[in-house]
């Protein structure tokens, strides 16, 4: 059996010391700019198109890519907070917050929680508009929306 003359072992000596050291300076007491993100690597959460691109020229037949950050996919009816699904509204805007998604030709639902699709358009210009909502097709608003242009071949 090895004897100490020390309780305390060296590492936790020299942690001691550092930290008196460090105690009172300029650079241990420097705070975040009251402007700077959070240290917890949350963003904001948003939607995006991943596929086409704003301004894109695509064939009649072409593929969407969908993205959700800062909530999770989930399918019609499951109402957990922080989940939803995708919608797209063609040639129109935004939904409210709190406002059902309509179910027409204009508002496409991906209600088993689909993350791509094939839109099939007629030539000319459009504007895509992804709309998160909830597992009841309610609406999270502008916050959680994005509009695209396309012109379709």
């Amino acid at each position: 059996m090895k004897a100490t003359n020390s309780i305390y072992p060296s590492r936790t000596v020299a942690a001691l010391a550092l930290t008196l050291a460090c105690m009172g300076t300029a650079a241990c007491t420097k705070k975040a700019p009251p402007d700077a993100p959070a240290a917890t690597g949350a963003t904001e959460p948003q939607v995006s198109f991943l596929e086409p691109a704003d301004g894109a020229t695509v064939g009649q037949k072409f593929k969407v890519r969908m993205k959700v950050e800062g909530f999770e996919i989930g399918p019609l009816g499951d109402l957990t907070q922080g989940k939803g699904h995708h919608h797209i509204v063609v040639n129109g805007t935004w939904i409210k917050d709190g406002e059902v998604v309509p179910t027409d030709e204009k508002h496409i639902h991906f209600g088993k929680g689909q993350t791509e699709t094939e839109l099939e358009l007629k030539p000319g210009k459009y504007s895509l508009t992804l709309q998160f909502a909830d597992g009841a097709h309610r609406s999270y608003g502008e916050k959680l929306s994005q509009t695209i242009n396309v012109t379709v071949q």
